[in-house]
């Protein structure tokens, strides 16, 4: 018998945001790839999330930069696991500074990684999710459609982001994928340079966008939320 256990492929989940979504997803029972640029980080990634389901984790090194190195890694998982329901695009780099400031290769990388990024990930996985009719979400943010002081890098990647997103969704759910992105606000991770600590409890916790996506795969295969913003309850700073 065919084993029929679901499986997801989670860039940049070796922690933050992607760290998040896989503890919610592998509690639910779906085995799952975590990738980073450093092997050592993805291993320790899935040695931690192991813990919770022993054998349903796999740490792949992998750039999302490069074509190539996306289809290595979703090929080691197709080896591992010989199908690919979920991916979830959330690998993601923010360089702020004013335009003046701004160097070609910070603009360069930020847009690699967070618009190329995501399009080498669809490329790489798209034969296994048209055979599992499967979901692909991406991790976006307000900063898509919201623009800010020192934000011209990150506004264009995510900017561009949102729009690729959802014309994706349009070519492919004809062929039974569905795609969504989520697009976060305030979230408690180590993104840029500040860590996150205790005044940070206001902020979206990784793990409720790991709740999202949880809840985004179990909708009814007829119903697709294309496009989904999140914000914290409160404004900054304060705790609910």
């Amino acid at each position: 018998m065919a084993d029929i256990t679901p499986t997801a492929f989670i860039t940049g989940g070796s922690r933050g945001i992607g760290y998040g979504i896989a503890q919610v997803l592998i509690k639910q029972g779906i085995r799952l790839a975590v990738t980073s640029r450093s092997q050592a980080n993805a291993d320790a990634a899935a040695a931690a999330l192991n813990e919770i389901k022993p054998g349903f984790a796999l740490g792949l090194e992998a750039d999302v930069r490069d074509l190539a190195s996306q289809q290595k890694a979703i090929d080691k998982l197709l080896q591992q696991w010989q199908r690919l329901d979920y991916v979830i695009a959330n690998a993601g780099v923010g360089h702020f500074a004013p335009i003046q400031e701004m160097t070609p290769q910070q603009w360069q990388e930020t847009l690699d990684i967070n618009l190329t990024g995501v399009f080498n990930t669809v490329k790489a996985s798209l034969g296994a999710l048209k055979a599992s009719q499967g979901y692909f979400i991406s991790i976006a943010s307000l900063a898509g459609t919201n623009f800010f002081e020192q934000g011209s890098a990150y506004n264009a990647s995510k900017f561009g982001l949102v729009g690729f997103s959802q014309a994706i969704m349009l070519d492919l759910r004809k062929d039974g994928i569905k795609v969504t992105t989520i697009m976060p606000g305030s979230v408690a991770t180590s993104f840029g340079d500040q860590e996150p600590s205790e005044k940070d409890r206001w902020k979206i916790q990784p793990e409720d966008i790991g709740q999202m996506v949880a809840d985004l795969i179990r909708m009814p295969a007829r119903t697709l939320p294309s496009k989904i913003e999140v914000r914290p309850t409160t404004p900054g700073g304060k705790t609910p």
